[in-house]
């Protein structure tokens, strides 16, 4: 019962957190997600193609997590992106008082979707809710079909699975879109896959789109963007 007991006050504590951060992202209608998938998977690459086809019509950034480099941030400011390392050191995922304090030294506000790149791991991120608006699971082709049914926490809480590299199928005949599918559809509540190839940019529109469409939803609620009464407005200027 101990070890029950322990994880319960850390992913409490984690939660309220979580909480706290959240209500600063829809204040300002900030469209927030935690990015996760295996090393190798294509995060940052899928950033990169984001950032290049949106052509400026989506002010991105990213923090990115990883045990022990800057990389992938150094990758993503090369393509035009904001982006700040979160350096875990030995610790396997993100937690909300790692992002939080993160976004004291990043300009998050002036952003319309920040993207929390989670460290590579399939187990740990899921489980941590860092204050995001959605999950998004990157599932590369070269990963094989059954990644869905051996890590069902991950893809379970997932809004959306990217299935990335898919240029690489003509060259793995052993791996379908089909299967991936059907592995899927028997973990997550409400299946939703899309593949994309960061290279040749496949699919690229219909993920563009997704985050159009929850970046519209997520402002229209933010109550900062909210049209003001002329009453308030007055209140306002007499202020």
């Amino acid at each position: 019962m101990v070890p029950v007991e322990i994880q319960h006050r850390i992913l409490a504590t984690n939660d309220v957190m979580a909480r706290h951060t959240r209500k600063h992202f829809e204040e300002l209608g900030v469209l927030a997600l935690n990015l996760m998938g295996s090393p190798g998977s294509g995060k940052t690459a899928l950033l990169e193609a984001t950032a290049r086809l949106s052509k400026g019509r989506i002010r991105l950034g990213a923090l990115s997590g990883d045990l022990a480099t800057d990389r992938d941030a150094a990758r993503l400011r090369a393509a035009g992106i904001p982006a700040l390392e979160i350096t875990t050191g030995s610790a396997c995922h993100l937690d909300a008082e790692l992002v939080h304090r993160a976004l004291h030294d990043f300009p998050w506000k002036e952003l319309d979707l920040l993207v929390i790149e989670n460290v590579g791991n399939l187990v740990c991120p899921a489980i941590y809710d860092l204050g995001q608006a959605g999950n998004v699971v990157t599932l590369s082709v070269t990963e094989g079909e059954d990644k869905p049914l051996k890590y069902p926490v991950m893809f379970r809480k997932a809004d959306l699975v990217l299935v990335t590299k898919v240029d690489l199928l003509p060259h793995l005949p052993d791996v379908s879109l089909e299967a991936i599918s059907d592995a899927l559809c028997r973990v997550m509540p409400s299946p939703r896959m899309l593949p994309v190839s960061a290279r040749t940019g496949e699919g690229m529109d219909a993920w563009l789109d997704w985050l159009a469409e929850h970046g519209a939803a997520v402002r229209r609620s933010a109550p900062e963007l909210a049209p003001q009464r002329p009453a308030e407005k007055a209140k306002d200027v007499h202020a």
